[in-house]
């Protein structure tokens, strides 16, 4: 069952007609190709004399290369040339770092092919160019390797004593340490004495499990070198930050490269990356004068794709007897893996500001330790950092509750940001705009049926059920809207978060959008459609949305950090406004009339108190005809913008969760879930809603399902889907879900970001849930995924403690 609360009615995108196109439930414009078979993947694509990929990965997750003997894969049948490292030690570079997160971030040379040392699985040592993917295949297996093992260094804990170094080049395996500190930030007072002068404080080592992207594409790559430029396709998220980076990391004019991302098939962060197979596909095109072709295989999507997550969260939460927070201690320990990516030493700065979340505690420290393992390298996943921050500080709150002999409810509200006190800015130094946990919280029980299910609850634990029930809270915010440029400067972050966009007019009065933000699965074509349409008062099926080409769109930040809606969308809006004021001058020359006279509706420009107007059409082709324009009007409507917030946006909602666990056997059922959230203005309800279910089947996945495991060796032994536990709907709850509306004022539209909000919330709902059901058979913690096996032993550990009566 699924309801959902419609709160939008003629948006702020609105020209002014009747109908608002912003918060109508339109199907999506791109399904209907997606789902007919009209796709286009980067795999698809088959050009002229095209050479196949494969690549020779190390066995090892740590070793020296003594020698490589690739005499036998090149006689292989239809191998045209086998590349190592050596190879191509002159061109390839080092793949990019955009996030030094301190002056003395420490990291080792990231080249694409390893030289001299591996240091994880899988990582590349040669890759096979062949007539066919077969033959390319085949061939990996005639490359003769030679290693030197060297000690391996698997768990971030031991890796931060560097006992073990993941890097011979390395004399530690920090690579920096990051703090924040409220008492010197000059935004709250001194955690020491903050905690000290606490009547409770609470510490608890909270685990942050290494998750997998899983995308449902995995990622592939064609490059072109044979005409003026080089060409690539990729399916990435990044066509923009990508042809940057290429020109960057191997010295070609960014003119001479041209990204697209054509059909993308999911990438959830994990195709924000510039991947040594982009790098090395191209190298090898160069080389070869021909197009190639490189698509990974499932398990290489698993095994070396960056990965989410894995982090050890150090914690102390302090309060006063009747329940006020009087300050938090977080001491993190983040694994980079082996390499940093494109902003792996970032993410845990993004999670620094989230700590706090929703709460007004006084004394906030924050101390990162950013730590290189012989594992595949970290990097964004969905929600990047702050669902990190989220788990830690709610989990916390539900601990904290305990300790105090408290209703988890009845505490959060008691530290809340109450909704009178907006704008707020809080102990990490953010500036909170607008908010409402009241409201979302009261909606959410309400749908939930909070006070039920408690006396449901008592009733099986009076009973002795064998399957107990818990209730799981979580009421949470998010940064969204990534962006604004000065701050993410501030942080030391490589690059700007603004957004471009333009509005082109064709002869006919139909309108093209060109959007910096490259679409992956998040309904662009339908959303910006909508925005556009209400604008300029055209209809929907007027108006047509290119994104994904560095060619047709030249400018942009592409797509993560649930910004294209908040940047992107602005832009769009910010361009189309400017088209208005290009055709208002351009309608008061053909009705000879003063602009000052005219007034703009339904696509119509009017002078006002007659009946004399001209449509928007009309406006268009005599932009185009050019025959009788203003003097020094040039002949055209086209206009383009770039935005850049002042503020990030803040999506709040409270997450809630009815777990059963059964206590024989283990296994756990969500019962019921019930999420009401604050994501401003919402342009299409279906979308959301779409954009919420998925958010929330990954949330529940790290509570219950997915984990990236490792044996001692360094091999991923959850390197299948059959090791590696992906949800299916099946598997997964019916969702209750709502909304309330409080508009974000850093942007025009009110909106917020949506993306990552069910991702962000549902993790610490379902497992306070979890625990819940149980602590009061002694059990006061599960690691993360909460599997039957998990939950079962910690309940015979609990019996063997005393723990159940």
């Amino acid at each position: 069952m699924t309801a959902t609360t419609e709160t939008s009615g003629a948006g702020p995108g609105s020209s002014g007609q009747g109908h608002s196109e912003v918060g109508t439930a339109r199907l999506r414009k791109e399904d209907a190709h997606l789902i007919t078979g009209r796709s286009r993947f980067t795999d698809n694509m088959v050009l002229p004399g095209m050479l196949h990929l494969a690549m020779v990965r190390s066995p090892f997750a740590h070793a020296k290369i003594t020698s490589i003997d690739v005499s036998a894969a090149q006689a292989s049948p239809g191998v045209m040339a086998v590349l190592t490292g050596a190879d191509v030690a002159a061109e390839q570079g080092s793949l990019p770092n955009a996030w030094p997160v301190t002056p003395d971030q420490k990291a080792p040379s990231h080249p694409s092919i390893a030289v001299e040392e591996v240091a994880f699985a899988g990582e590349i040592v040669a890759v096979v160019i062949a007539r066919s993917m077969a033959a390319a295949r085949d061939a990996v297996e005639l490359v003769d390797v030679d290693y030197d093992e060297l000690p391996v260094v698997m768990d971030l804990e031991e890796a931060a004593t560097d006992a073990v170094l993941a890097h011979t080049s390395l004399e530690s395996n920090k690579s920096a340490t990051w703090v924040f500190d409220s008492g010197e930030a000059g935004t709250g007072t001194a955690i020491d004495e903050a905690l000290a002068a606490s009547d409770v404080v609470v510490e608890r080592t909270l685990y942050q499990q290494r998750l997998i992207p899983a995308f449902m594409e995995p990622r592939s790559t064609v490059v072109d070198p044979t005409g003026e430029q080089i060409t690539m396709w990729s399916a990435t998220q990044i066509p923009h930050i990508l042809r940057l980076m290429l020109a960057l990391t191997l010295g070609i004019p960014e003119s001479k490269v041209r990204v697209i991302a054509p059909d993308v098939g999911g990438g959830f962060g994990g195709k924000l990356q510039v991947t040594p197979e982009e790098v090395i596909t191209l190298l090898a095109a160069r080389r070869m004068g021909k197009p190639c072709k490189f698509t990974e295989t499932r398990s290489e999507s698993l095994q070396v794709g960056h990965h989410g997550r894995a982090q050890v969260q150090r914690l102390k939460i302090g309060a006063s007897k009747d329940g006020i927070v009087t300050g938090l201690h977080v001491d993190l320990l983040a694994d980079m893996g082996a390499y940093l990516g494109l902003i792996t030493s970032g993410i845990p700065v993004l999670g620094a500001f989230m700590f706090n979340s929703i709460y007004k505690f006084p004394a906030y420290h924050f101390e990162c330790h950013n730590i290189f393992t012989n594992k595949a390298w970290t990097d964004a996943y969905r929600g990047a950092g702050r669902p990190e921050a989220t788990f830690a500080i709610e989990r916390m709150m539900d601990e904290l509750a305990v300790e105090l002999g408290m209703d988890p409810l009845e505490l959060r509200e008691k530290n809340w940001i109450k909704h009178t006190e907006f704008p707020f800015t809080t102990v990490a130094g953010l500036e909170y705009d607008t908010g409402n946990y009241e409201a979302a919280t009261e909606k959410a029980l309400g749908l939930f049926g909070y006070q039920e299910l408690r006396a449901e609850q008592k009733r099986r634990r009076d009973a002795g059920a064998t399957v107990q029930l818990g209730i799981g809270i979580s009421t949470f915010t998010e940064m969204c809207g990534l962006a604004p440029s000065r701050v993410l400067g501030a942080l030391n972050y490589a690059a700007g978060g603004w957004e471009h966009a333009q509005v082109r007019v064709l002869p006919t009065g139909n309108v093209e959008v060109v959007t910096g933000s490259s679409a992956h699965g998040q309904g662009h074509e339908t959303a910006w459609s909508q925005l556009v349409a209400d604008r300029l008062g055209v209809p929907f099926e007027s108006v047509e949305v290119l994104h994904g080409d560095t060619q047709v769109s030249q400018r942009g930040m592409d797509t993560y950090g649930s910004r294209s809606l908040t940047v992107g969308g602005m832009a769009v809006l910010a361009a189309a406004d400017k088209v208005i004021e290009k055709a208002k001058t351009i309608a008061a020359h053909m009705m000879e009339a003063s602009e000052q006279d005219l007034e703009f509706a339904n696509g119509s420009f009017t002078v006002r108190g007659t009946e004399t107007s001209t449509s928007f059409g009309e406006i268009a082709f005599a932009a185009f005809s050019a025959h009788n324009l203003p003097d020094g009007m040039e002949p055209n409507l086209d206009s383009e913008a770039t935005f850049d917030p002042s503020n990030f946006s803040y999506p709040h909602g409270t997450h809630l969760a009815a777990m059963e666990v059964d206590i024989e056997t283990g296994e756990v059922n969500v019962l019921k879930y019930v999420c009401v959230d604050d994501i401003g203005v919402v342009v299409n309800p279906m979308i959301v809603e779409g954009q919420v279910h998925g958010g929330l089947a990954q949330g529940i996945a790290q509570a219950l399902y997915e984990e990236a495991v490792y044996d001692d060796a360094g091999t991923l032994v959850s390197g299948s889907f059959v090791d590696y536990l992906v949800p299916s709907a099946p598997d997964l709850p019916h969702y209750i879900t709502a909304r309330t509306e409080t508009p974000a004022t850093s942007n025009q539209l009110g909106a917020k970001g949506v993306g990552e909000a069910g991702t962000i919330a549902s993790t610490p709902a379902i497992v306070n849930g979890v625990l819940d059901a149980i602590r009061h058979l002694g059990v006061k913690d599960i690691k993360m995924p909460c599997t039957p096996a998990r939950v079962w032993h910690a309940l015979q550990e609990a019996k063997t403690t005393g723990g159940v009566q």
